[in-house]
């Protein structure tokens, strides 16, 4: 399989084929993805919670998502290496450079994710410009998880939907290549996948999004704690890892997953 671009997922979506999106922390689950055909392997700063036991992605730095990249870009021949840039890594536009270029040459990322809409928009079209693919988070952000009360749907109200939707036109202008929207109305991100001329990765957004992206220990039902309501378990079906991985790959490609069961209306 040839290696993954920005462009052939610019292609993708022209398409109307669907993106696949996994997480990844080590070499040996890269693998697996990989050779499944997973189009993006995101080095998820979730590993605060599902590698290091911790409530939430806060306490995770940049040494550590560095030390998790250089792991699964070993492994990872044909996906795109996306890695999150974690909690106040970002703080400013110099702070953002900073961590990014380290992210990129001491981790090999490929783009980075940032979260949250109006106020990074100059550190977006900062890294853009420098020749540092973003991708942008919206809806439920996971390092805001303090100041949206929890870990809660968002856009349900016409106004915060409005807001949601006019953030997203913002970050694509602003320079971002990629988008990922987290737990908003399956409605909205509809509309905002349509709007959007960048691929729009959803996950507990709905079906209309151009492709769709879960953490890996909920795929195979081994992450602590309560399970997300977007996730699904595909161990149970297949009965080992490698399954789990291609039969989430083509339930995806194929539009079977996610159901409305795994989002909101």
């Amino acid at each position: 399989m040839k290696k993954t671009t920005l462009s052939h997922l610019q292609q993708l979506k022209q398409q109307r084929q669907k993106i696949t999106c996994l997480t990844a922390y080590d070499a040996s689950f890269a693998q697996a993805i990989d050779q499944a055909g997973v189009n993006i392997i995101l080095v998820g700063d979730s590993l605060g919670m599902v590698i290091q036991g911790h409530a939430s992605t806060l306490p995770v730095s940049v040494e550590q998502m560095i030390y998790h990249a250089q792991n699964v870009q070993r492994a990872c021949k044909q996906a795109l290496l996306l890695v999150d840039m974690p909690f106040m890594s970002y703080a400013s536009v110099d702070k953002a450079l900073h961590n990014a270029t380290r992210l990129m040459a001491e981790g090999l990322a490929e783009m980075v994710k940032i979260e949250g809409g109006d106020w990074t928009l100059d550190i977006i079209h900062a890294l853009s410009q420098r020749g540092i693919p973003v991708c942008a988070h919206l809806g439920l952000t996971p390092q805001s998880v303090h100041q949206l009360g929890g870990y809660k749907i968002q856009g349900r109200a016409t106004e915060q939907a409005q807001h949601i939707a006019q953030q997203a036109l913002a970050v694509e202008q602003a320079g971002a290549s990629l988008l990922v929207l987290e737990c908003v109305p399956a409605p909205l991100a509809k509309h905002i996948s349509q709007q959007l001329k960048i691929p729009v990765i959803g996950i507990g957004a709905g079906q209309d999004c151009d492709g769709q992206v879960l953490v890996l220990y909920d795929i195979l039902n081994i992450s602590a704690g309560k399970k997300p309501f977007f996730s699904q378990d595909f161990l149970q079906s297949t009965g080992s890892i490698q399954g789990a991985i291609s039969a989430f790959v083509t339930a995806v490609k194929n539009q079977q997953f996610p159901t409305d069961a795994h989002c909101i209306g």
